[in-house]
């Protein structure tokens, strides 16, 4: 039985230098099989939405709906840090409401949260949810639950001036408590600056090499989310291909009598079968 990853862990990761693992999972099986694969953090992401509900959108999902699957994922990683993100309106407009819904993720078995941004309304929110006994993971860079008014999916941080900004919400979030950030869609260069100056590890989504750990969304690194690919998840598999063919063979087996065989059906005995007949 592997030892089971704690804040305490992904720190010493960060201070040892060693790289830290971190993918999405949405459901039982998958997040077992990814914590049997080594992978130290497990993320119950808000790209569900997109990915396992068919929404247009991330900021769709609810907290009933990630409380669920939060649930799930917890159940099948034993061993890495689960941690969920706070959906869409469920912490950015009251301080109180937002440390009740960290709650509900904690006792769907999250070991952790993560939220974006870095307001001073942010800030209180880390603050509350920390001194709760609620750990924290911080989202900086690009936000896609603010892509409205960031105007689209575009980069952040390409200029010292961008990446100081950057910087200085990391610094704020690590003094309100939060153990981790996420930078997302910043160029390697303006991520390894920030990362640099902080004490706490950064996990990059798309961030570049030198962060202290990455992540990336596990539909895209399978290969079965086909709508879209961001130019920083690698695939390693093509589960779209697996699945269109398990299932297109299946459908001819059951359209040809194939499907079942002799040794997929259960029979009667055989004095049971003379009554029958």
């Amino acid at each position: 039985m592997l030892k089971k990853v704690t804040l305490n862990t992904i720190q010493k990761m960060k201070e040892s230098g060693e790289k830290i693992s971190m993918l999405t999972a949405y459901d039982y099986s998958t997040a077992k099989y990814i914590d049997e694969a080594g992978i130290d953090m497990v993320l119950v992401g808000d790209s569900l939405a997109m990915t396992a509900l068919g929404y247009d959108t991330t900021c769709a999902l609810g907290m009933e709906e990630m409380v669920i699957f939060t649930r799930a994922v917890a159940k099948g990683a034993k061993r890495a840090l689960v941690t969920a993100d706070m959906p869409f309106m469920s912490y950015q407009a009251d301080l109180a409401q937002a440390v009740q819904n960290a709650g509900a993720l904690m006792k769907a078995g999250a070991g952790a949260v993560k939220l974006e941004g870095a307001s001073e309304h942010i800030l209180q929110v880390v603050q509350r949810c920390v001194q709760s006994g609620v750990p924290v993971v911080g989202h900086l860079g690009f936000t896609p639950q603010s892509v409205n008014t960031l105007g689209g999916y575009t980069v952040q941080g390409k200029s010292f001036e961008a990446a100081q900004l950057i910087l200085e919400q990391a610094q704020a979030l690590e003094k309100a408590g939060a153990f981790a950030i996420v930078l997302e869609m910043v160029p390697e260069e303006s991520a390894e600056y920030i990362t640099k100056n902080l004490r706490i590890p950064t996990i990059s989504c798309g961030a570049g090499r030198h962060c202290s750990g990455q992540v990336i969304v596990c539909d895209d690194m399978f290969g079965k989310y086909s709508e879209f690919k961001p130019k920083f998840a690698r695939r390693y598999g093509d589960m779209r291909a697996f699945i269109l063919d398990c299932a297109s063979r299946y459908n001819s087996d059951v359209k040809n009598g194939d499907f079942p065989g002799d040794e997929e059906v259960f029979r009667l005995e055989e004095k049971e079968l003379n009554n029958i007949r």
